[in-house]
Formats: C-alpha cells, sequence, structure tokens
C-alpha cells in the first residue's frame, strides 16, 4: 500500500494505515485525489502553504487533491488515510484544507473502509455514508511563522523553549537589543501578526501535545503562561475555534 493515493479500479474511497512513532516526517508531497487524514490515536501535524492543523482522534482533515503538504506524528501516532476520488464526490466542494468532526460513527466507516474484501455493494454503501456525514468543524490554522531578524528570532527561540515567559516587549527589546517599537515592527512586519496575538497562537500550540496527553488544564495553563484554567480556556476557544474540550472530548 502506498502513500501516493492511489487504490484499486473502481474505488471510491481508498483506506490506507500507517503506523507512525513519535517524529515520523511524511516530507512535503501532493497527491492527485483527495485525501482525508484520520488519527486513530497519538496527535498528527499537517502543514501547508495554507497553515498547520494539530489532529487528536476526535478530527481529521480534508486535504484537496494535488495541495503540497507535510504530515508528522507529534507523538506514537498511528493514521488512517481515506484517498477520494474527486470524480466520485462532486458534492463535497471544499478547496481549501478543512478540519472535519470524527465520531464513532465516523471512525467506524473508515475502519470498515480499510477491510480487504469488502464485497462492491457494501464498500458503495459504505463510502456514500462516509462523505455524506463528513461535517466541518470551525477550527483554525494555529500554524506561527518564525521572524527571520535575529533579535525577533531570538525572542522567538525564548518563547518557544518557555510559552510560559510573560515578559512584555519591552523587557524582550532591551535582551536582544532592540528598541520596544522596532521589535514590535519587526514582528508585524515577519509573522503577519502583533507580538501579543503571536504569542498567543505559539502557546497554543504548545498546549495541544499536553492537553493529548491528557494533562489538567490547570496544569496546561500554568506552564503555557496562563493564570487560571478559565483564562488558558477563553484564549484556546479565541485562537482555535472551540474550546479544549471539544478539541480533546476524550481527554480533558
Amino acid at each position: 500500500m502506498s502513500r501516493n493515493g492511489q487504490g484499486p479500479a473502481g474505488t471510491a474511497v481508498f483506506v490506507g494505515h500507517f503506523t507512525m512513532p513519535r517524529g515520523t516526517v511524511f516530507a512535503t508531497h501532493t497527491h492527485p485525489v483527495h485525501q482525508l487524514a484520520v488519527p486513530v490515536r497519538g496527535l498528527l501535524r499537517v502543514s501547508s502553504e495554507r497553515g498547520s492543523w494539530l489532529l487528536p482522534p476526535s478530527l481529521a482533515l480534508w486535504i484537496p487533491a494535488g495541495l503540497p503538504h507535510l504530515t508528522e506524528a507529534a507523538g506514537d501516532a498511528f493514521m488512517h488515510s481515506a484517498y477520494i476520488d474527486p470524480a466520485r464526490c462532486p458534492q463535497i466542494t471544499w478547496t481549501e484544507p478543512t478540519a472535519v468532526a470524527v465520531g464513532p460513527l465516523q471512525a467506524a466507516l473508515v475502519e470498515h473502509l480499510a477491510g480487504l474484501g469488502l464485497p462492491d455493494e457494501h464498500r458503495s454503501r459504505a463510502e456514500a455514508v462516509l462523505l455524506d456525514v463528513l461535517t466541518p468543524v470551525p477550527v483554525t490554522s494555529v500554524a506561527v511563522r518564525v521572524p527571520r531578524d535575529p533579535r525577533a528570532r531570538a525572542v522567538a527561540d525564548a518563547l518557544s523553549a518557555d510559552p510560559a515567559d510573560g515578559r512584555p516587549m519591552s523587557a524582550w527589546g532591551a535582551e536582544v537589543g532592540a528598541g520596544e517599537r522596532t521589535l514590535a515592527r519587526i514582528f508585524v512586519a515577519e509573522t503577519g501578526l502583533p507580538f501579543g496575538q503571536w504569542r498567543e497562537r505559539l502557546r497554543m500550540q504548545a498546549a495541544m501535545p499536553l492537553l493529548a496527553d491528557g494533562l489538567a488544564l490547570e496544569t496546561v495553563a500554568r506552564r503555557t503562561g496562563y493564570a487560571s484554567a478559565s483564562s488558558f480556556v477563553a484564549a484556546f476557544h479565541r485562537v482555535v475555534g472551540v474550546t479544549p474540550r471539544q478539541y480533546f472530548p476524550s481527554r480533558t
């Protein structure tokens, strides 16, 4: 079974499966068909020029045909990858990577279609139902651009190592030898975000693996620079689009 998405002739949905130890990376590639990346366990990161998504088993990512993307395991993971013939799903018109919900029904259908020797009529019915129950979730990419300027890059590296560091821009400027306003302009110019928003996105990236590991909200909040679980939940919802409980329903 290959990662190029090629399945048996006449198959609308071909499901492959991949065991991905922590750190496994499928370098940037494309598929001639749509892909639905479905984490069965662990945490996956899918990145493209359109953004970056961290996916627990409650979410999958629809990746349009032809879109260059990279897939990696943020922890020990197992992934089902459903490859979908665009000609067989004209009702799905998503042209951007789209997060979709994975509940018991969707998970069971993908698992069913991964089986070998499925009779054609059974496969056709399951394929139709799966495509019919893919429901978008309003999840936003948590990608953050790393600035190139060495002064801003030093700040970015320090915050990546310790996202709970809450020093203001003025303190960072004094540390790296740049004026506060100069450093602020660099962050906007090179990341597209004001420093405060950039740091908040970085903190959400740092929080995802901790939430996936089942840490308490209070612990995650403290490790990522928030005074309380409620302030962390509010920030998570503001950045990601859903609450931690909605993103990791079986964990938080």
